[in-house]
């Protein structure tokens, strides 16, 4: 697959999240559709969610639920569309989601391979490709961002990386998309700093391009370590997204 093709693909699976046309993120002007999500949408989207705002670098897409469109319409047609995803733009969003028993919930930037520059990185441990009957036992707190408990089922790939017989540093990937996979990476404590998780998580996205999948990796802007990690890996920055929930879905999370 080229960049341009691994694009178009992030881009119809976003549209078919939030139920609009993948089109709509190349457009120079900001969108706002009703959330109409599809029949494919990524598997680890919890609903109800009230809104959705994605952008590409472009404009911003809205996907907004019938009670709060005007409201969001509002928002995306007063401010840019960088500024939509920051404060103190996105505090005239959620005063005004708060009035209707919603509150801003999530937001993260996502990464795509760069094909053409995806390094081959030395572990300096043994690594091992593990498939999904080599999980059973690994569903424990140190790798909770490679794999995930509530979506065992979803845990596809990964490569293991060992001290002898011990598992110091773990990368795996869940088949969230049809066609695009999501990795995550840990490493215990002492033995971090030493390239283990760029090592694996470069070398588990040309694994999963083989595999005709498309690798996309999920960081909070502020974790500086993860996002250092993706773009060492050979990842770019490719979209972010805001969400909104329920004010007691939030404040359930938040606890």
């Amino acid at each position: 697959m080229t960049n341009k093709e691994i694009l178009e693909i992030a881009m119809r699976q976003s549209a078919e999240d939030i139920g609009c046309l993948a089109t709509d993120f190349l457009s120079d002007k900001n969108i706002v559709v009703p959330r109409r999500p599809g029949k494919n949408v990524r598997k680890y989207y919890k609903e109800p969610i009230a809104c959705n705002l994605v952008s590409y670098g472009n404009n911003v897409v809205a996907a907004a639920t019938d009670e709060i469109f005007a409201t969001v319409s509002e928002f995306v047609g007063k401010y840019r569309f960088y500024n939509c995803f920051e404060t103190p733009d996105m505090h005239w969003l959620n005063e005004r989601l708060v009035e209707k028993g919603h509150k801003v919930c999530f937001m993260a930037e996502y990464y795509l391979p760069d094909v053409d520059h995806i390094p081959d990185l030395d572990c300096p441990y043994e690594v091992r490709l593990l498939v999904q009957k080599d999980f059973e036992n690994l569903y424990l707190p140190e790798w909770s961002n490679a794999l995930c408990e509530e979506r065992k089922n979803l845990d596809v790939l990964g490569l293991g990386a060992y001290d002898g017989g011990k598992l110091v540093g773990f990368a795996a990937c869940s088949a969230d998309c049809d066609d695009m996979w999501q990795i995550g990476v840990d490493v215990l404590p002492e033995y971090r700093r030493k390239g283990i998780a760029s090592a694996l998580t470069s070398s588990l996205a040309k694994e999963i391009l083989k595999r005709g999948k498309v690798p996309f990796y999920c960081s909070a802007w502020s974790n500086i370590r993860s996002v250092r990690n993706a773009v060492k890996s050979g990842f770019i920055p490719a979209w972010v997204e805001l969400s909104a929930k329920s004010i007691e879905a939030v404040d359930a999370l938040s606890k």
